[in-house]
């Protein structure tokens, strides 16, 4: 990337002459995931020439979200954007001053599509929401209009469950201790910041970042949702039929106690885990062994002691 990008916050929105939904596109919340960045500057493209056309509702296209660490080629600028996202009164860093900007425009919506990228080679994946629910962690009531979105982004796997288990995780972690509160916030990030606000919201990681079907994974997803949720004449997209559908929930977190913890073997996300395998081994020379059939999500050999090493999914038949 350039590193004379200027530093400031853009957003471009286009409204159409009836009323409908608010739609928010974000791209480069994580600096070296460009693949939502090319899909959105596409679709702008075509809004400014008049090839595509918003007929109700409105969008709004942030093509970079965090400015410092696109501008570097980096995951972050100063910290991860992703995480611990919200208005802050005395931002200390240049995330929180993107927070301060962002989290306002997200509360002006009613959906966000986050549209990021992934390090290591595989398919594309969508991140989801809770179900339903009146829960102190993460109360929500959109589960249907977001799982019918999901539905027609043009990929066919399906993850939930994150901040159920990284909070579990976390209290585990920090059980009575005067922290748990501010690090349970740190599992917050765009979609569940939008979520806050009464909205609905899916990340969409588009594959891996230098994967040149990426910015069109990035560009059908856009042009779907604006489709589905009926801000251009376009016929409504088709879900993904339900016998090709791959949807999984994260259902437990596990921690490396020791940095001399280590895998018994490279784990990439969705490798298949069958209960008793060998996953690893801790320091002393314990094997570590999976509880049941399961779902690799996340592994982390780099992880430090006392934070997450690793998520177990299990198959979700009620997707």
């Amino acid at each position: 990337m350039n590193p004379s990008t200027p530093l400031h916050f853009r957003s471009t929105t286009y409204t159409g002459l009836a009323p409908g939904p608010r739609l928010i596109v974000t791209g480069a919340v994580h600096g070296n995931e460009t693949a939502g960045t090319q899909g959105i500057v596409r679709v702008m493209a075509e809004l400014d020439s008049g090839a595509l056309t918003i007929a109700a509702g409105s969008v709004t296209f942030v093509p970079v979200t965090n400015p410092l660490a696109y501008a570097r080629g980096e995951r972050a600028g100063q910290r991860n954007l992703n995480r611990n996202l919200f208005p802050k009164a005395q931002p200390e860093d240049f995330e929180d001053r993107v927070a301060n900007w962002l989290c306002p425009l997200l509360a002006a919506h009613d959906v966000l599509l986050d549209l990021h990228s992934f390090h290591a080679p595989g398919e594309p994946f969508v991140m989801m929401g809770p179900r339903d629910n009146d829960g102190p962690l993460e109360p929500f009531h959109h589960e249907q209009a977001e799982r019918s979105l999901a539905r027609v982004l043009g990929v066919r796997r399906f993850v939930d469950g994150w901040l159920r288990t990284y909070g579990a995780g976390v209290e585990r972690r920090l059980r009575g201790d005067s922290q748990l509160e501010t690090v349970l916030r740190y599992g917050v990030g765009t979609t569940e910041y939008m979520r806050t606000t009464g909205g609905y919201a899916l990340t969409l990681e588009c594959g891996q970042h230098a994967d040149p079907q990426a910015p069109e994974v990035a560009y059908r997803a856009i042009r779907n949702t604006l489709a589905h949720l009926g801000l251009v004449d376009e016929a409504a997209p088709r879900p993904v039929p339900a016998d090709a559908v791959e949807a999984l929930s994260m259902v437990e977190v596990f921690d490396k106690l020791h940095d001399g913890d280590a895998f018994t073997r490279p784990w990439s996300s969705f490798d298949r885990v069958a209960a008793g395998a060998e996953i690893g081994r801790r320091a002393d020379g314990t094997p570590v062994l999976a509880p049941f059939d399961a779902v690799m999500l996340f592994p982390d050999s780099a992880a430090r002691a006392n934070a997450e090493w690793y998520y177990l999914a299990r198959v979700n038949p009620a997707f």
